[in-house]
């Protein structure tokens, strides 16, 4: 969801704890988000109309208003979804934010990996992020119904090559390392060679969407560094 060339907008970050908020920042932006932060409710509800987020971050401790105030407002101006994050661990708090509107709950103190990975758990159910359609050159990419084209022909792709080409169609122009691309599309619990894995799957998948596999038009390897998807001018 980079901002610089993403069609989704970026995750929405509200907590007051600055380090925190810092922090959370640097790993999404690095698993290849964009960010933005509201360090009250009053700022994260006018964020919501300005930057149109994909999905929200939302402390429950907050000044001005509390992370239960926030769902609320939020929920009766989008549906996008709330992933809530609470130092209380009562079950009468996740349900007070469920019935609220909240789509998933996080207790802190929370590993990165797993924060990550319930973030890309929600946009994968977001009925936003699935109806966005995608088009590289000649590329059609229709998330709703994981179907891909080429010049208005069927692409076959198995589940892992679609997942992959989604993933590069929605970044496009941002240099992923092989890492990136196996926390992002493989999942942060995958284990074994990630070069090779993430090679055979980018060639695999070129040779479907290329003319040339060998002469790419749209997924290059930058030595040393990862893979870059070009949306042709």
């Amino acid at each position: 969801m980079d901002q610089g060339g993403s069609v989704q907008g970026p995750v929405l970050i509200v907590d007051d704890e600055r380090p925190l908020a810092e922090g959370l920042r640097l790993n999404l932006e690095r698993a290849g988000f964009g960010v933005r932060i509201a360090e009250t409710g009053r700022a994260a509800v006018d964020l919501l109309l300005q930057c149109n987020p994909c999905l929200i971050v939302l402390d429950i401790m907050l000044p001005q208003m509390d992370g239960f105030a926030v769902c609320a407002a939020i929920r009766d101006r989008s549906s996008v979804p709330i992933l809530m994050l609470t130092a209380k661990h009562t079950e009468e708090d996740k349900l007070r934010g469920f019935g609220l509107g909240a789509d998933d709950y996080l207790t802190k103190p929370f590993s990165v990996r797993e924060l990550l990975a319930r973030v890309r758990a929600l946009l994968r159910r977001s009925p936003v992020a699935e109806a966005q359609r995608l088009e590289a050159g000649n590329l059609q990419l229709d998330p709703a119904v994981r179907s891909v084209s080429k010049a208005g022909s069927p692409v076959p792709l198995s589940v892992r090559e679609f997942d992959l080409l989604c993933h590069f169609m929605r970044h496009p122009g941002r240099l992923f390392s092989r890492e990136q691309l196996l926390a992002d599309v493989w999942g942060y619990e995958f284990v074994g060679d990630s070069a090779r894995t993430v090679d055979v799957a980018v060639w695999r998948l070129r040779s479907k969407i290329e003319d040339d596999p060998k002469d790419p038009v749209y997924i290059l390897a930058r030595r040393g560094m990862g893979y870059v998807f070009r949306q042709p001018g």
